[in-house]
């Protein structure tokens, strides 16, 4: 691998770890009007922003989540502590999950456990998944580190350097996106059952 490649990958490897949840310390514990709620969110999130001008969320998106049942109404235009936390489950999820999908699976959590209704707070589930999914970045940058290394001693009978250049960052987009589209699957066939017991 050359130091410019070395580069690239460190690169790759520090934004992975720029890409953080909120932390549960710092979701506020008073209610919010909706400004407050999407600058919050664009402040804590801006690193997760491909481009300057992206919006983390909007006022639209958060009165369509509330008219699609992802999001409990506001409580006299004001938005709660738990409401805060669904939305950013609803953040995450979006990128990968269709509506009917994520009405799937936050329904159940926000029925059972918004506002304190069920045996722990939402606040205590987003704990425990944030504390798991920060143990799991180590496995998911070697992953990429794989990923890459398998993509870099790709097409080695090529000659043409700059094909080879391009065959090989091809070849790690595909490895990424087929391991995106395995998970996605995992996802999709993990809702199905949910929602055919659900059913039954």
């Amino acid at each position: 691998m050359s130091l410019e490649r070395s580069e690239y990958l460190a690169d790759m490897l520090h934004k992975l770890a720029k890409l953080d949840y909120i932390r549960p310390g710092e979701i506020p514990n008073i209610d919010l009007y909706m400004d407050q709620v999407t600058t919050f969110m664009d402040t804590h999130l801006e690193a997760t922003k491909r481009n300057e001008e992206d919006k983390i969320l909007t006022k639209t998106m958060i009165n369509n989540y509330a008219k699609n049942n992802l999001l409990p109404p506001p409580v006299k235009k004001k938005y709660s502590h738990d409401h805060m936390i669904t939305l950013m489950f609803i953040y995450y999820f979006k990128t990968l999950m269709s509506i009917s999908d994520i009405q799937s699976i936050l329904g159940p959590l926000t029925e059972r456990f918004f506002g304190g209704k069920g045996s722990i707070s939402l606040e205590h589930i987003y704990k425990e998944i944030y504390q798991g999914e920060r143990e799991r970045l180590p496995q998911i940058s070697k992953d990429i580190i794989s990923m890459f290394k398998k993509a870099e001693s790709s097409f080695s009978d090529v000659d043409n350097e700059d094909e080879k250049e391009y065959l090989q960052t091809f070849s790690f987009i595909c490895y990424l996106c087929f391991d995106m589209y395995i998970k996605k699957e995992m996802v999709e066939n993990i809702i199905d059952e949910f929602n055919s017991k659900k059913d039954e």
